[in-house]
């Protein structure tokens, strides 16, 4: 049966609702916190008095509440001899739940760029259904709830907005006959007051991973003490069996709890950096990268550029520096045919390609994205600096496909645009190598006979030393500056 459950005497006139410890829908057990009130500049926690399901809350936080003020509306369990298979067995409840588009921020209609599930899918909670782009964003949209796609109302590239429809979600809610809810009840929330909680958090501790010492299942302080020393005893192992093992197994790094020591504000990653973090971590980790620092004199080449301005102009293209460093690494790729090679899965052979397609990075909005121009060696530098342009459009309009960015036998990354004298660029697997160019400056290079003024462009060249020695390393940024500075070259 359903009781109205009243807030008991706390020994205090008022207090304010701080922390809600239980939801609607929740089983409780006599003396389970229910929620938190701030009273007197101290924390109490209000227990249950009574066992039960919560069907209504009546209160939220920030309220004010003081002795009799309505709690919450309780379906109370009377403990009743009943037969063991009568204890035993559920009632199952089916019951349909409609999916709807969230408040996502925006006074615009949202377009679904991806749906994450498909009808018969079973779900849980926090998933992610579909993904919309918005505003120039994207942002996935969870599920509320666990249970099996009935339906789905939207396809790709449906605008939608708050409110709209998504997908029918069928859940179930298991109902025990009264003596088997009544043995069945268990702590659905922590046990802990507000000091053990403030201790846990200090210390990075997820308090449902404690287990308790406590009256009534409580988490003591005793309790977090005895978990984190368990803890740093557990992972000063794994680091010693790490050493041991010459270190293939790396520990993850701990969780930082930083609102400790000030303010903070957490914003997501783009949905670019997730997809993208991984994949460099990953490669990071498998390649044994080297990088190759050099110079390239550019000063010619430059002035190359600025001469067939017109004709670029003619032929609706504006040619840079860009171009050139694709169509000279294309020569190369040839020139030195294991810088155009993936290491075969078995680690035991190189596989050289016949093709020579080569990707560049492109800063957008959203990170970094990495479109290939294919056949390099086939175009001429107006072809290239047209595709390049049309690529890089598309790239910062999120209008690159997936066959736009696939195949690259070699990438080009270029910060010039910007600043900075080097760096080191994480080669992209199965490629073997990657160029990173910065910013060219004017500098005095001796000429035999007096210092002149040159346009230099620096170079770094990282490759997987597994595939590429540093001989052939400094051979290909020596062949590479030979080529930029004088273009005609391309042509022997």
């Amino acid at each position: 049966m359903s009781e109205l459950i009243r807030v008991p005497n706390f020994g205090n006139n008022k207090g304010r609702v701080i922390e809600l410890l239980v939801k609607e829908g929740d089983t409780i057990q006599i003396d389970q916190s229910i929620l938190i009130l701030e009273s007197n500049k101290t924390n109490i926690e209000i227990p249950a008095l009574k066992a039960g399901l919560i069907k209504n809350l009546k209160v939220k936080p920030g309220d004010w509440l003081q002795e009799g003020d309505e709690l919450l509306e309780l379906e109370t369990v009377d403990v009743v001899a009943a037969p063991a298979s009568t204890a035993k067995k559920p009632i199952t409840i089916t019951n349909f739940q409609d999916i709807l588009v969230p408040d996502i921020g925006s006074s615009n209609k949202a377009k679904i760029i991806e749906l994450l599930v498909t009808t018969g899918d079973i779900v849980e909670v926090d998933q992610s259904l579909i993904t919309l782009e918005c505003d120039k964003a994207s942002m996935e949209i969870p599920s509320p709830a666990t249970g099996v796609v009935e339906s789905i109302a939207v396809k790709l590239t449906d605008e939608v907005s708050a409110g709209d429809f998504i997908l029918k979600l069928k859940t179930q809610d298991a109902v025990m006959a009264p003596a088997a809810k009544a043995a069945t009840l268990s702590v659905t929330k922590v046990h802990a007051g507000p000091a053990v909680r403030k201790l846990a958090r200090e210390l990075g501790v997820e308090l449902h991973s404690v287990s308790p010492t406590g009256p009534h299942g409580r988490v003591l302080k005793e309790d977090v003490q005895v978990y984190v020393k368990a803890m740093t005893q557990k992972a000063t192992k794994n680091i010693s069996a790490n050493a041991a093992n010459g270190g293939i197994n790396i520990p993850s790094i701990p969780i930082a709890h930083l609102s400790c020591f000030g303010e903070t504000e957490e914003t997501p990653m783009t949905r670019l950096m997730q997809i993208g973090g991984p994949s460099l971590h990953r490669n990071w980790l498998n390649i044994p990268h080297v990088t190759q620092f050099d110079q390239a004199d550019i000063t010619d080449l430059k002035a190359f550029c600025v001469a067939q301005k017109a004709a670029a102009q003619q032929a609706g293209v504006r040619l840079t520096l860009l171009p050139m460093l694709i169509k000279a690494c294309a020569h190369l790729l040839k020139e030195l045919p294991d810088f155009n090679s993936s290491l075969a899965s078995s680690g035991k052979a190189i596989i050289r390609k016949k093709y020579v397609h080569i990707g560049f990075a492109v800063d957008t909005q959203d990170g970094l994205l990495v479109p290939v121009i294919r056949s390099v060696d086939q175009k001429s530098l107006l072809k290239l600096a047209a595709e390049a342009s049309a690529l890089t459009t598309k790239a910062r309009d999120k209008k690159l496909t997936a066959d736009d960015m696939r195949g690259a036998c070699f990438t080009v990354s270029n910060l010039g645009h910007i600043s900075g004298t080097g760096f080191t660029p994480i080669v992209n697997a199965p490629e073997v190598a990657i160029l990173g160019i910065s910013k060219a400056i004017i500098q005095p290079i001796w000429d035999g006979t007096a210092f002149q003024p040159k346009l230099m462009l620096p170079l770094s060249l990282s490759y997987d030393h597994r595939v590429i020695n540093g001989a052939a390393a400094a051979h290909f940024t020596r062949r590479l500056s030979e080529l930029l500075n004088d273009i005609r070259t391309l042509l022997l």
